[in-house]
């Protein structure tokens, strides 16, 4: 589902991610935080049930899926009065307030693309009315007034899933077989201001779940569960052209592994970023690739792949990071990644350089009594925020279903308060004073200082991924006097949040 691009690439953020292949991540000059934005949620509305589909227009956020109510933040159902929306809504991205676009549905909205003048937002679903108006599957609506566009109405046969916008182009992808009663097997598009159908005709052969174009409009990315684009072998994954819908050569395509007998993995979101595109995938079976691979939108190859096990949902990239939601339970195969048993990590980010894990640990859960069970579900973001839907119930362990959002308003999450160091005192006059190390959700790298008093006696720095069994370090501290008696603690720091531990004394033998 396309996702307006409006992230910048700073070079001391391009610099910070291209120094990550040797080693842990190279944190970015972000007060309190290492990537584009910090683990801590900001306040928003919630809805009541899942939202599948999320797109940005200047401050206005678009969020679409199967709630029908919108809940104040922090509160349960019951707790407070609620704002209807049938299946789709806009928040304010400042506040996370719901505006007053509030159009009646009959049915799920699964995509929502913007144009990227910002004048105008699509939507895609299941849905046959708006307000009561015949409204086949899909509809496009006024960013500035809220209101539907009369004139516009193309009719899609069946489910659309994907959507993007580039010039006047709209471009479809779902489980449909015609658009406007001619043959369009799952993909077709539109034109933009008048709606009418547009030669553009890729027949894939089953459904597709993720359309993007590249942003100098030149490709146009398809993702899903089809193995074929006009008659051609294209699993999962294709490159076409944006007039003709021919595919290209896309060596990329061939790390989506083919099915197998146990295992079919196929494209979930596609995301463009300049000249590159990521892809990410889930797969049915043990083992099955749920990862995300990088390509050269100019060449179609590789540039790298990560192959987390827990099926990849939704990604965005923003600068240097690729943000991502999945239900990931091993990244073993990742430098410094996590082995299963550490739980399932929702939310995660990568370099767009290398794929390496990056410093961003938020998480969610997913809802059990959802159809999907899965989590995160949608992506949108800027170069200063993200968004993210979902069937989730809480974030970061507090109520928030639905729908949250992560800022680069300074300070980020604080690191893990150090417990009090161990202290061995010897007749020489020296203390070792040995402590364990720290975490961050939204820091990889924190300076440990080591505290005799108000006297800072050894000063380090630290790289630790929170789900690492916790570090010993020590530090000697010398010259002591015999027979008196000395208080060391800890503080550990981020760059801006400094958390300073319990004391602990010893006396010189």
């Amino acid at each position: 589902m396309k996702k307006l691009v409006l992230a910048l690439i700073t070079g001391a953020a391009v610099l910070a991610a291209a120094l990550i292949p040797s080693g842990p991540p190279v944190q970015a000059a972000t007060p309190g935080f290492a990537s584009a934005v910090s683990a801590i949620k900001q306040t928003s509305w919630q809805t009541n049930n899942s939202v599948n589909a999320l797109a940005i227009a200047g401050n206005t956020v678009f969020a679409g899926g199967l709630f029908t109510r919108l809940r104040q933040p922090g509160k349960a159902s019951g707790q407070a009065p609620e704002a209807l929306r049938s299946y789709v809504a806009a928040f304010d991205r400042t506040t996370g307030r719901p505006t007053a676009f509030a159009p009646v549905l009959n049915g799920p909205v699964y995509a929502i693309a913007t144009s990227p003048d910002g004048k105008w937002v699509v939507i895609g679903g299941d849905f046959t009315t708006v307000n009561g108006i015949r409204r086949s599957k899909i509809a496009m609506f006024s960013v500035a007034t809220g209101k539907l566009v009369a004139a516009w109405d193309p009719v899609v046969a069946a489910r659309v899933k994907a959507l993007a916008i580039y010039g006047n182009s709209v471009f479809i992808g779902g489980a449909f077989r015609a658009i406007d009663g001619a043959t369009r097997n799952r993909l077709g598009a539109v034109r933009l201001i008048q709606g009418d159908l547009l030669p553009w005709n890729p027949n894939a052969n089953n459904d597709v779940y993720a359309v993007d174009v590249a942003d100098n409009g030149t490709r146009v990315f398809v993702g899903g569960p089809f193995s074929t684009i006009n008659g051609k072998d294209h699993y999962s994954l294709a490159m076409l052209n944006n007039t003709t819908g021919a595919a290209f050569a896309f060596p990329a395509a061939a790390a989506i592994p083919k099915p197998t007998a146990t295992c079919t993995t196929r494209v979930k979101d596609i995301d463009t970023l300049g000249d590159n595109v990521y892809v990410s995938n889930g797969g049915d079976g043990g083992g099955c690739y749920d990862g995300v691979l990088a390509a050269q939108v100019s060449t179609g190859k590789l540039l790298w792949q990560n192959k987390c096990l827990g099926a990849t949902e939704a990604i965005k990239a923003i600068g240097s990071w690729l943000y991502k939601g999945s239900h990931a339970h091993n990244c073993s195969s990742s430098p410094n990644g996590f082995p299963d048993g550490t739980g399932t990590h929702y939310l995660l980010v990568e370099s767009t350089i290398n794929g390496n894990l990056g410093p961003w640990f938020p998480n969610t859960d997913a809802n059990p009594k959802s159809t999907t069970q899965v989590g995160p579900l949608a992506m949108a973001g800027t170069a200063t925020d993200l968004w993210v839907g979902g069937d989730f119930l809480h974030v970061n362990g507090t109520i928030q279903v639905g729908i949250t959002r992560f800022t680069n308003t300074p300070g980020g999450a604080a690191p893990a308060v150090p417990k009090a160091p161990t202290l061995t005192a010897t007749s020489s006059g020296r203390v070792y004073v040995s402590y364990t190390d720290s975490y961050d959700l939204d820091n990889l790298t924190l300076t440990y200082n080591v505290f005799r008093g108000s006297l800072n006696v050894g000063s380090n720095k630290y790289t630790t991924y929170f789900w690492q069994p916790r570090k010993t370090y020590q530090v000697v501290d010398r010259g002591l006097a015999r027979g008196s008696s000395y208080t060391y603690h800890v503080e550990v720091h981020d760059g801006r949040n400094i958390m300073k531990g319990a004391n602990a004394t010893v006396k010189i033998p």
